[in-house]
């Protein structure tokens, strides 16, 4: 009897904590922010490379990024703890898509992920690493086999987030 009585109140002190801080965001807004969400997300989609930051011409990026031409903002700089050339890069503008836009392949976020990997494979490879093509001949088509031809196409755009 006692645990369902605590397994209640947690309940109701849960739902109480999220209808205090929903009131609380509604009248003063910035109370439903975290701490430094004043300033705005940075956006910089970061990767490290092979090699110091001095070899690294950021006036003559690789086809990948080049394509986004004024849009993009690139650095580059040595990387924390000496672990080679750390190279960034976002949109200007911050043009971020929607849940939709991801789900459907247009997010110019995720094009610009996809990019900079491309472009760290070029770098560091000197080509760009694809997935085998399926086996020659023919298969039976499979719902299994055909989700995963579908995250195989989907998998260059997404990335941790």
């Amino acid at each position: 009897m006692t645990t369902t009585l605590g397994n209640v109140a947690s309940v109701a002190a849960r739902a109480g904590g999220s209808v205090i801080r929903q009131v609380r965001s509604i009248v003063d807004p910035s109370s439903a922010r975290p701490a430094g969400a004043d300033r705005p997300a940075s956006g910089w989609l970061v990767v490290t490379l092979a090699g110091e930051p001095s070899e690294i011409d950021v006036d003559q990026l690789p086809a990948f990024l080049a394509r986004f031409g004024d849009q993009l903002e690139v650095r580059v700089r040595a990387a924390p703890g000496g672990r080679r050339t750390e190279f960034a890069a976002r949109l200007r503008g911050r043009p971020f898509g929607s849940t939709a836009a991801r789900l459907s392949g247009t997010d110019p976020q995720a094009d610009l992920r996809s990019a900079l990997r491309r472009a760290k494979q070029v770098v560091e490879v000197g080509e760009v690493l694809v997935v085998d093509p399926a086996p020659h001949g023919d298969r039976t088509a499979t719902p299994g086999g055909t989700l995963l031809e579908m995250w195989t196409r989907a998998a260059p755009k997404a990335g941790v987030r």
